[in-house]
Protein backbone atom coordinates (compact mmCIF):
# COMPACT_ATOMS: atom_id res chain seq x y z
CA UNK A 1 0.00 0.00 0.00
CA UNK A 2 2.79 2.42 0.93
CA UNK A 3 4.55 1.68 -2.35
CA UNK A 4 1.33 2.29 -4.33
CA UNK A 5 0.72 5.65 -2.65
CA UNK A 6 4.32 6.77 -3.10
CA UNK A 7 4.33 5.64 -6.75
CA UNK A 8 1.09 7.54 -7.40
CA UNK A 9 2.37 10.71 -5.72
CA UNK A 10 5.71 10.47 -7.56
CA UNK A 11 4.02 10.00 -10.95
CA UNK A 12 1.55 12.86 -10.49
CA UNK A 13 4.02 15.38 -9.07
CA UNK A 14 6.68 14.62 -11.68
CA UNK A 15 4.13 14.88 -14.49
CA UNK A 16 2.91 18.25 -13.19
CA UNK A 17 6.47 19.46 -12.66
CA UNK A 18 7.52 18.62 -16.22
CA UNK A 19 4.29 20.02 -17.67
CA UNK A 20 4.71 23.41 -16.01
CA UNK A 21 8.42 23.49 -16.80
CA UNK A 22 7.50 23.10 -20.47
CA UNK A 23 4.44 25.37 -20.46
CA UNK A 24 6.20 28.28 -18.76
CA UNK A 25 9.58 27.85 -20.40
CA UNK A 26 11.56 30.94 -21.28
CA UNK A 27 10.27 32.59 -24.49
CA UNK A 28 11.17 35.97 -25.96
CA UNK A 29 8.77 38.77 -24.98
CA UNK A 30 7.23 36.64 -22.19
CA UNK A 31 7.56 38.33 -18.83
CA UNK A 32 7.85 36.35 -15.61
CA UNK A 33 5.11 36.78 -13.02
CA UNK A 34 6.35 36.71 -9.44
CA UNK A 35 4.22 35.58 -6.49
CA UNK A 36 5.59 36.37 -3.06
CA UNK A 37 3.27 33.95 -1.26
CA UNK A 38 -0.15 32.31 -1.41
CA UNK A 39 -1.72 31.19 1.86
CA UNK A 40 -4.18 28.84 0.16
CA UNK A 41 -1.47 27.02 -1.80
CA UNK A 42 0.73 26.73 1.27
CA UNK A 43 -2.18 25.30 3.24
CA UNK A 44 -2.91 22.75 0.50
CA UNK A 45 0.65 21.46 0.13
CA UNK A 46 1.06 21.28 3.90
CA UNK A 47 -2.22 19.70 4.97
CA UNK A 48 -2.58 17.06 2.23
CA UNK A 49 0.94 15.55 2.65
CA UNK A 50 0.50 15.67 6.43
CA UNK A 51 -2.67 13.56 6.24
CA UNK A 52 -1.09 11.14 3.75
CA UNK A 53 2.03 10.65 5.89
CA UNK A 54 -0.11 10.30 9.02
CA UNK A 55 -2.09 7.54 7.31
CA UNK A 56 1.09 5.76 6.21
CA UNK A 57 2.51 5.94 9.73
CA UNK A 58 -0.65 4.48 11.28
CA UNK A 59 -0.78 1.75 8.63
CA UNK A 60 2.89 0.94 9.24
CA UNK A 61 2.42 0.80 13.02
CA UNK A 62 -0.53 -1.58 12.69
CA UNK A 63 1.38 -3.83 10.27
CA UNK A 64 4.49 -3.80 12.49
CA UNK A 65 2.34 -4.66 15.49
CA UNK A 66 0.91 -7.67 13.67
CA UNK A 67 4.44 -8.87 12.94
CA UNK A 68 5.96 -8.26 16.37
CA UNK A 69 3.04 -8.95 18.73
CA UNK A 70 2.89 -12.71 19.04
CA UNK A 71 2.13 -15.10 21.85
CA UNK A 72 5.30 -16.48 23.42
CA UNK A 73 3.19 -19.17 25.06
CA UNK A 74 1.78 -20.49 21.77
CA UNK A 75 2.14 -24.24 22.24
CA UNK A 76 2.09 -24.92 18.50
CA UNK A 77 4.99 -22.54 17.78
CA UNK A 78 8.55 -23.82 17.62
CA UNK A 79 10.99 -21.83 19.77
CA UNK A 80 14.56 -21.43 18.48
CA UNK A 81 17.37 -19.29 19.85
CA UNK A 82 19.85 -17.79 17.38
CA UNK A 83 23.15 -17.19 19.13
CA UNK A 84 25.55 -14.79 17.40
CA UNK A 85 29.26 -14.50 18.06
CA UNK A 86 32.37 -13.46 16.16
CA UNK A 87 32.05 -14.88 13.54
CA UNK A 88 29.47 -17.57 13.40
CA UNK A 89 26.03 -18.68 14.50
CA UNK A 90 24.59 -21.34 16.77
CA UNK A 91 20.95 -22.38 16.90
CA UNK A 92 19.40 -23.74 20.10
CA UNK A 93 16.15 -25.70 20.27
CA UNK A 94 14.01 -26.13 23.38
CA UNK A 95 14.05 -29.92 23.11
CA UNK A 96 11.08 -32.13 24.00
CA UNK A 97 9.39 -29.47 26.16
CA UNK A 98 10.01 -26.70 23.59
CA UNK A 99 11.27 -24.49 26.45
CA UNK A 100 14.71 -22.93 26.33
CA UNK A 101 16.76 -23.22 29.50
CA UNK A 102 18.43 -20.21 31.09
CA UNK A 103 21.76 -19.19 29.60
CA UNK A 104 24.49 -16.73 30.48
CA UNK A 105 27.91 -15.87 29.08
CA UNK A 106 29.40 -16.81 32.46
CA UNK A 107 28.73 -20.46 31.64
CA UNK A 108 30.45 -20.39 28.26
CA UNK A 109 32.89 -23.24 27.67
CA UNK A 110 31.75 -25.26 30.68
CA UNK A 111 32.29 -28.99 30.23
CA UNK A 112 35.66 -28.63 28.50
CA UNK A 113 34.47 -26.04 26.02
CA UNK A 114 31.38 -27.94 24.91
CA UNK A 115 28.88 -25.47 26.37
CA UNK A 116 29.19 -23.13 23.41
CA UNK A 117 26.14 -20.95 24.14
CA UNK A 118 26.37 -20.71 27.94
CA UNK A 119 23.45 -22.92 29.01
CA UNK A 120 22.88 -22.91 32.79
CA UNK A 121 23.18 -26.57 33.77
CA UNK A 122 21.31 -25.89 37.03
CA UNK A 123 18.12 -25.16 35.07
CA UNK A 124 16.27 -28.41 34.25
CA UNK A 125 14.62 -26.73 31.25
CA UNK A 126 18.01 -26.64 29.57
CA UNK A 127 18.91 -30.30 29.94
CA UNK A 128 17.04 -31.32 26.80
CA UNK A 129 18.09 -28.26 24.78
CA UNK A 130 19.73 -29.00 21.43
CA UNK A 131 22.52 -26.82 20.02
CA UNK A 132 23.55 -27.04 16.37
CA UNK A 133 25.97 -25.24 14.07
CA UNK A 134 26.51 -25.06 10.30
CA UNK A 135 22.77 -25.39 9.61
CA UNK A 136 19.45 -25.51 11.40
CA UNK A 137 16.13 -27.00 10.35
CA UNK A 138 12.58 -25.67 10.67
CA UNK A 139 9.29 -27.36 9.69
CA UNK A 140 7.16 -25.92 6.91
CA UNK A 141 3.78 -24.32 7.74
CA UNK A 142 4.59 -24.12 11.45
CA UNK A 143 5.12 -20.85 13.28
CA UNK A 144 8.69 -20.32 14.49
CA UNK A 145 9.56 -17.91 17.30
CA UNK A 146 13.17 -16.78 17.11
CA UNK A 147 14.91 -15.43 20.21
CA UNK A 148 18.28 -13.82 19.56
CA UNK A 149 21.35 -13.25 21.74
CA UNK A 150 24.84 -11.95 21.05
CA UNK A 151 27.98 -13.08 22.83
CA UNK A 152 30.20 -10.12 22.04
CA UNK A 153 29.30 -7.25 19.70
CA UNK A 154 26.22 -6.03 17.85
CA UNK A 155 25.17 -8.53 15.17
CA UNK A 156 22.03 -8.66 13.05
CA UNK A 157 20.16 -11.83 12.12
CA UNK A 158 19.23 -11.38 8.47
CA UNK A 159 17.21 -13.95 6.54
CA UNK A 160 16.83 -12.39 3.08
CA UNK A 161 14.60 -15.08 1.60
CA UNK A 162 12.09 -14.57 4.43
CA UNK A 163 12.41 -10.76 4.38
CA UNK A 164 13.25 -10.88 8.09
CA UNK A 165 15.93 -9.06 10.07
CA UNK A 166 16.50 -8.33 13.76
CA UNK A 167 19.51 -7.02 15.67
CA UNK A 168 21.28 -9.31 18.14
CA UNK A 169 22.25 -7.08 21.06
CA UNK A 170 24.72 -8.08 23.82
CA UNK A 171 23.02 -8.30 27.20
CA UNK A 172 19.45 -8.57 25.95
CA UNK A 173 17.12 -10.90 24.02
CA UNK A 174 15.40 -9.75 20.85
CA UNK A 175 12.79 -11.76 19.00
CA UNK A 176 10.49 -12.10 16.02
CA UNK A 177 8.50 -14.86 14.37
CA UNK A 178 7.35 -16.08 10.97
CA UNK A 179 5.86 -19.17 9.37
CA UNK A 180 7.81 -20.74 6.46
CA UNK A 181 5.55 -21.85 3.63
CA UNK A 182 7.92 -23.39 1.05
CA UNK A 183 10.38 -26.18 1.80
CA UNK A 184 13.99 -26.02 0.65
CA UNK A 185 13.35 -28.92 -1.74
CA UNK A 186 10.36 -27.13 -3.28
CA UNK A 187 12.30 -23.90 -3.66
CA UNK A 188 15.13 -25.71 -5.45
CA UNK A 189 12.59 -26.93 -8.01
CA UNK A 190 11.17 -23.46 -8.61
CA UNK A 191 11.75 -22.52 -12.26
CA UNK A 192 13.25 -19.09 -11.53
CA UNK A 193 15.53 -20.43 -8.82
CA UNK A 194 16.63 -23.37 -10.97
CA UNK A 195 17.42 -21.00 -13.85
CA UNK A 196 19.58 -18.79 -11.62
CA UNK A 197 21.38 -21.80 -10.17
CA UNK A 198 22.08 -23.06 -13.69
CA UNK A 199 23.59 -19.71 -14.73
CA UNK A 200 25.71 -19.58 -11.57
CA UNK A 201 27.00 -23.11 -12.06
CA UNK A 202 27.88 -22.38 -15.68
CA UNK A 203 30.13 -19.54 -14.51
CA UNK A 204 31.54 -21.66 -11.67
CA UNK A 205 32.32 -24.47 -14.12
CA UNK A 206 34.26 -22.11 -16.39
CA UNK A 207 36.19 -20.75 -13.42
CA UNK A 208 36.83 -24.27 -12.16
CA UNK A 209 38.42 -25.26 -15.45
CA UNK A 210 40.85 -22.36 -15.12
CA UNK A 211 41.68 -23.31 -11.53
CA UNK A 212 42.20 -26.97 -12.42
CA UNK A 213 44.41 -25.99 -15.36
CA UNK A 214 46.57 -24.06 -12.90
CA UNK A 215 46.82 -27.04 -10.58
CA UNK A 216 44.31 -25.73 -8.06
CA UNK A 217 41.15 -27.31 -6.69
CA UNK A 218 37.98 -26.64 -8.67
CA UNK A 219 34.80 -25.07 -7.33
CA UNK A 220 31.93 -27.23 -6.12
CA UNK A 221 28.57 -26.79 -7.88
CA UNK A 222 26.29 -24.24 -6.23
CA UNK A 223 23.03 -25.39 -4.67
CA UNK A 224 20.25 -23.12 -3.43
CA UNK A 225 19.80 -22.83 0.32
CA UNK A 226 17.96 -20.43 2.58
CA UNK A 227 20.55 -18.50 4.56
CA UNK A 228 20.99 -16.75 7.88
CA UNK A 229 23.45 -13.88 7.46
CA UNK A 230 24.83 -11.11 9.64
CA UNK A 231 23.80 -7.62 8.51
CA UNK A 232 26.11 -5.69 10.86
CA UNK A 233 29.79 -5.08 10.19
CA UNK A 234 30.96 -7.00 13.24
CA UNK A 235 34.66 -7.53 12.57
CA UNK A 236 37.24 -8.88 10.17
CA UNK A 237 35.34 -12.07 9.25
CA UNK A 238 31.87 -10.52 9.11
CA UNK A 239 31.58 -11.50 5.43
CA UNK A 240 31.82 -15.18 6.31
CA UNK A 241 29.18 -15.20 9.06
CA UNK A 242 26.38 -17.30 7.64
CA UNK A 243 24.36 -20.40 8.43
CA UNK A 244 22.15 -22.60 6.29
CA UNK A 245 18.42 -22.76 7.00
CA UNK A 246 16.73 -25.97 5.91
CA UNK A 247 12.93 -25.87 5.66
CA UNK A 248 11.68 -29.46 5.95
CA UNK A 249 8.39 -31.25 5.86
CA UNK A 250 7.13 -32.04 9.36
CA UNK A 251 8.17 -35.67 8.94
CA UNK A 252 11.71 -34.85 7.79
CA UNK A 253 12.10 -32.25 10.52
CA UNK A 254 11.06 -34.68 13.25
CA UNK A 255 13.51 -37.25 11.91
CA UNK A 256 16.36 -34.73 11.85
CA UNK A 257 15.72 -33.26 15.31
CA UNK A 258 15.50 -36.76 16.84
CA UNK A 259 19.07 -37.42 15.69
CA UNK A 260 20.56 -34.35 17.43
CA UNK A 261 22.21 -34.79 20.87
CA UNK A 262 20.71 -33.00 23.87
CA UNK A 263 22.69 -30.81 26.27
CA UNK A 264 22.33 -33.44 29.01
CA UNK A 265 24.51 -35.81 26.98
CA UNK A 266 27.26 -33.17 27.00
CA UNK A 267 27.12 -32.89 30.79
CA UNK A 268 27.78 -36.59 31.29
Amino acid sequence: MSFAIILFAQTVTQAVLHYFAYKYRGINKRKAFFITHDNNLELIWTVIPAFVFFGLIIYGMVTWGQIMNFDDQDEDALVIELYAYQWNWKARYGGQDNVLGDANVRFLNDYDGRNSVGIDSSDPNGWDDIVVGQEFHIPVNRKVIFKMRSQDVLHSAYMPHFRAQMNCVPGMITEFSFTPTITTAEMRMNADVASKVERINKIRYENSQELIANGEEGLEPYQFDYLLLCAKICGSSHYNMQMKIIVDTEKDYNKWISQQPAFSSIMQ
